[in-house]
């Protein structure tokens, strides 16, 4: 090989050097945050009201991915984003434990509502328990509509499904695929059940002809946690700007805000950063 060969080959070794270094930089130390989170912030329109207080307060922008809670953990899990933010306690402890993320924290908490139609025809509304509640949807064959996509809502689902002793499926149990917006639009086209958390339903009430069927019941606790994904196992990803975030929303500041976004004078979610158990699960 020519001199001037061997020359131009070292430069440009030395260019994609200096290329992937910056690319590496920049992911570990980028003012971008990018954070998978369960469709239900973003339905209930809390991280747009959030996230504005966060950007002023750190610097930092934040890349909002909304999938399903099964989804996000696994986005968490592949590297590709730096944090998570869900509501699936029992996957969320496996997740920490698996050693993909650090620890989890806990943010706030609401609760689950069924939801039906006005006249609910199975009824629902009567029923003296959560797992009568159930039966009655799945006995009467009223149509239900799941989210079916594993998200925190369609995991507890499935558990409310199992502790009632009820295999649901048949023409009455309805997979939609979808975020928790998109099925209240479509259990009300459908005249149907389905199961939705309180801050989804706040938001979306106004839209629809449903109504609460059964609530406030100790099944319907729907806590949400916050874990920044592992730095030992995924070293690029923006670990700095994770951890800022977590330190904000847990703090008096961001508990505050939480605790203050209302839609029609009602609290959506109630602040919960108070205590963590070693694995951050209450």
């Amino acid at each position: 090989m020519s001199h001037k060969k061997q020359s131009l080959l070292l430069f440009l070794i030395i260019t994609l050097s200096c290329a992937w270094a910056s690319i590496g930089f920049a992911a570990t130390d980028s003012k971008t945050l990018r954070m998978a989170t369960t469709t239900s912030t973003e339905n209930s329109g809390l991280l747009r009201y959030l996230l504005p207080y966060f950007t002023k307060d750190t610097g930092y922008e934040v890349h909002v991915i909304a999938v399903g809670t099964g989804k996000a953990l696994r986005m968490g899990q592949d590297g590709d984003v730096d944090v998570v933010l869900v509501h699936a306690p029992p996957a969320e402890a496996k997740f920490v434990a698996a050693g993909y993320g650090d620890k989890r924290y806990p943010v706030m908490y609401n609760d689950f509502v069924i939801l039906g139609p006005k006249d609910d025809p199975a009824k629902v509304g009567e029923a003296k328990s959560l797992n009568d509640a159930m039966k009655r949807i799945a006995s009467t064959h009223a149509i239900f509509v799941s989210r079916g996509d594993d998200s925190g809502t369609n995991k507890k689902e499935i558990r409310l499904w199992k502790a009632a002793d009820i295999k649901p499926h048949g023409a009455w149990y309805r997979e939609a695929g979808q975020g928790m917006g998109k099925v209240i639009q479509m259990t009300d086209e459908l005249n149907a059940y389905t199961l939705s958390d309180r801050g989804t339903w706040i938001a979306f009430r106004a839209k629809t002809n449903l109504k609460i069927v059964y609530q406030h019941d100790k099944g319907l606790y729907n806590p949400y946690g916050v874990i920044a994904v592992s730095q030992k196992r995924y070293p690029d990803i923006n670990h700095k700007a994770a951890q800022t975030f977590i330190d904000w929303i847990i703090s008096d500041r961001g508990q505050k805000l939480i605790s203050e976004y209302k839609i029609a004078g009602q609290q959506l979610f109630t602040p919960d950063a108070q205590k963590v158990t070693s694995n951050g699960v209450k």
